[in-house]
Order: C-alpha cells, then structure tokens, then sequence
C-alpha cells in the first residue's frame, strides 16, 4: 500500500455571487476528484488554526505533521534551502519579493504585476550584489532571486549570530508568535523594520534590513532594467521588501523515520523543496512553475508513475491555483481547478489501481478571491482508496465536505497521523 498526498495551492475559497454563489472549486469541472470524494472520506481542516491566516510555509509544516508553534524558525532559512544557497545558524535569512514603490513609500505593487521575468530579476540580482555595501555594521550578504519576483536575502556577520525577532518591511504580512501570517486589512505602505526586542542582535539586525532596502532600492530605481520596463509600460522592479527573518534552522524529526516509511517529493517552489529537505523527504528536482498548467500537472504525473515503484509515500504540491486567489480572479482559479482535475488526476487514475493506494487531497490554506489574500477558512480534504469506507459524499468543495465524515479538523498536524494509520491498515 502507498500513499500519495497531493495539495492543491491556495485552493479553498468563499462563496462568490458571480459563480452563482459557489466558490470556484464548487463551480469547476471536478469528475475525478469528485470520484474520490464518492468512493472515500471528507471533512475540511483548519490548516494550523482557527483564526490563523497562515503563511504557505507555516501551512504545509502543519499539514506535513509538524507542530509550526514548536518547529518554525522562520521561512527564510526555509526559502533558502530551497534554493540550494548554504546557510547556517547565526545567519540572518528572509524570504523578499521585488516590489514597485512610488512616492511616499507607497507599494503600488507587490510583486511587480506579475510580470518580471526570472532572467529580469536575475540581472536585477547581479546589481544588488555587486553595488550594495552595508556599512553600519561589519558583515557579508547574498540576495539570490529565485521565481519570477521572489527572492532571498541572507546576511551573515562573521562575529556574532544576528537575530531574526524583526519585524517584516512587507506590509502584507506580520508576525504572530513567530509565525508568519497574512493581512487582510493593510496599508499597502513600506515599512520600517524594527526590532522587537531589546537585544543588540535584533537592533542590529533591523538596522541592516533597512540599510539593505534603502541601498538596493537606490539601485533598483535608476537600473536600465526599470527604466526599459517603464519605457515598455510595465511597472518597475525598484524596490525589495522582506519578510519572516529566520537565524537558525528548524528541528524536524525525520519524517521516515518517525512513521516507518519513504517519502519522495514532488514539489518545484523553494520553500516546499526547503522543507521537504528537512524532514528527509527524497527531492526530485523539477522545473519552476511554466504558467502552463497541463503541462506542469503532466509532468508531474509521468514523474510519479516512474517513481510509484521505489518509494512508500509521495507529496506532490501543485503550484497554480494561489495566484488567481491573490489576483481577485475567480474565473481563472475555477479554469485552473478544472485543469489539476484534467490533466493530473484524470491521467493520474487512469494508470493505477484505486484500492491499491491511499489517496490524500486537500490544500495549503484558502485564498478567497474577495479578499486577495490568505485567510484562515479551513479547507476540503479527501481520502480516498484501499479499502476506506465512503461516507455519502458526491463532490469534492467546500459545501459538500463539511457534510463528510471526516468532520471539521481543528489543526492541520491531525492530519499526518490519520493517513499513515489508514496506509497501515
């Protein structure tokens, strides 16, 4: 028996009067996930808790069996593992996205409209590098971008560990508990990043994140790049905002060895792939989101089925259906649901059996189109397969599998355990 635990970015939604007041899972062209939910378990979960809008990182910690409360140390260091930059406890690492700010410290854009180019950020990247100098106090730094308009910063002073109790210069998200956690209500205004507290390592540490934002903003904005962009009509890259510091790397238990199996990853995002790492998962190197869809489901796919034979359990996370959520783009989001059916799930149970799998689906956390950001809704789940009893059950949404057995989970490391019992059953 194996397991195979897909989750679905950002999937889970509110219901929206121009769907007819359906979210857009309930309103998409869903027959094989659907087919999963009539032939297993439903319910939905809160993915770490009720009233916590959370992070992807702090979400899939949660929903991989992982405490966040107890084992995350920020997304930083996760982000840059992921992205195969070296780091070790001391250095200060923080997850950014390149951003347009306009006068008055006004974000006009938090991720550039989604349209810089890896290659753009990249040479963007090479500038900060080579012209930033952080002078206020003795230490080294790497920016690194990675997707598109993300990046990481890490800062390493070669005397002291630096400290990441500072807070986020990214307006969109805060800090609760050292977790990461989205804004719904925000002034979408650059921030300072302060400490918070009293320590000569978090003082220090935020005095060098604002160094470090004042200086590569004053090279972002007069780079040839940006003033191309604008020539072009397009928005400029001109600014970094940063986010979720971390300075030590987390814990985690082996998840093999904690649950008695092998687990592969199928993941291409840098802070999925940073965690993966650290539990001990097995990570196949697979290509950046291509923004085609079909493509990315059947790749996935192929890849799965090759691996089926040489390991017990496998995570696949599917990039795709987040950004409309971010974007307010409900019709695009309910395509993009219909085409994870499509193209992963349909060819997916074409080729194995159902009774000899366990069968996981579920997401992330939710990102209601109408708020344009994370919020702290639970999400659908369904297991399905080997011998699971049905509960009645014919769709696979939100208003369907809150009838389901499964009930409501109030914490996404509930999950974890219940499928590795069901595998061993």
């Amino acid at each position: 028996m194996k397991l195979i635990y897909v989750v679905i970015d950002g999937m889970g939604d509110l219901p929206i009067e121009e769907l007819g007041n359906k979210t857009p899972l309930e309103a998409a062209e869903t027959p094989n996930m659907d087919l999963l939910a009539k032939k297993g378990k439903t319910g939905m979960m809160y993915t770490v808790g009720k009233g916590i809008a959370p992070e992807s990182d702090v979400a899939v910690i949660s929903i991989l069996g992982y405490d966040p409360f107890k084992y995350s140390t920020g997304r930083g260091i996760l982000e840059a593992l992921g992205a195969d930059v070296v780091v070790k406890d001391g250095d200060l690492t923080l997850r950014c996205n390149f951003a347009t700010l306009g006068s008055k410290n006004k974000i006009i854009d938090r991720r550039v409209g989604r349209d810089l180019t890896t290659k753009e950020a990249g040479e963007l990247s090479k500038a900060v590098n080579k012209k930033v100098k952080l002078e206020l106090h003795p230490v080294d730094f790497r920016f690194k971008n990675t997707i598109s308009h993300r990046g990481v910063l890490i800062i390493r002073d070669k005397k002291r560990t630096l400290s990441s109790e500072i807070t986020n210069t990214d307006p969109a998200y805060s800090r609760i508990e050292k977790l990461g956690v989205a804004e719904t209500k925000v002034k979408m205004i650059l921030k300072r990043c302060e400490p918070m507290d009293k320590t000569d390592e978090a003082k220090i540490s935020a005095e060098l994140v604002n160094e470090f934002v004042q200086k590569s903003h004053d090279i972002l904005d007069e780079h040839e790049i940006n003033k191309r962009r604008v020539a072009e009509g397009r928005l400029k890259a001109n600014v970094i905002l940063t986010r979720d510091a971390g300075h030590r790397l987390p814990n985690f238990f082996n998840i093999n060895e904690m649950y008695g199996v092998h687990f592969v990853s199928l993941v291409d995002m840098p802070v999925e792939r940073g965690i993966s790492k650290l539990t001990g998962m097995h990570v196949v190197d697979l290509p950046p989101p291509s923004h085609d869809l079909k493509k990315d489901c059947t790749l996935r796919v192929r890849k799965l089925l090759h691996l089926l034979p040489s390991y017990d359990c496998f995570y696949i996370h599917i990039k795709g259906t987040d950004e409309p959520g971010h974007d307010g783009n409900f019709r695009l989001k309910t395509q993009l649901i219909a085409t994870v059916d499509k193209y992963f799930f349909g060819n997916l149970l074409k080729d194995i059996r159902l009774e000899d799998y366990v069968i996981c689906v579920t997401a992330d956390h939710s990102t209601p189109c109408k708020l344009k950001a994370h919020s702290d809704d639970p999400v659908p789940i369904v297991i399905s397969g080997n011998k699971i009893e049905e509960d009645n059950v014919s769709r696979f949404c939100e208003k369907e599998c809150k009838k389901g057995s499964l009930g409501v989970l109030k914490h996404g490391t509930e999950l974890m355990p219940k499928l590795i019992d069901l595998l061993k059953t």
